[in-house]
């Protein structure tokens, strides 16, 4: 069974629209699972990742944030 991923996002975000895509793209190359959680719903979460989203947390762990890069979330997920 495939990691599991979290994607930290907000509205109207277009780095996080790239995230998002970015994610389903590897989906056809790497087992995981994703869902997406906006943290405006969540005031922890709005305090620890205001600046920093879109953020990819992996099986718990925070593994990249802002512009993402494919290569280096492959390589998490593999």
């Amino acid at each position: 069974m495939g990691k599991s991923v979290i994607l930290y996002t907000k509205e109207n975000c277009p780095l996080c629209d790239e995230a998002y895509y970015l994610l389903q793209d590897l989906q056809e190359e790497v087992d995981f699972t994703f869902e997406t959680e906006d943290i405006y719903q969540d005031e922890e979460l709005l305090e620890k990742f205001m600046v920093m989203i879109p953020v990819v947390e992996v099986d718990g762990e925070v593994v990249d944030y802002g512009r993402l890069s494919k290569i280096s979330l492959r390589k998490r997920l593999l």
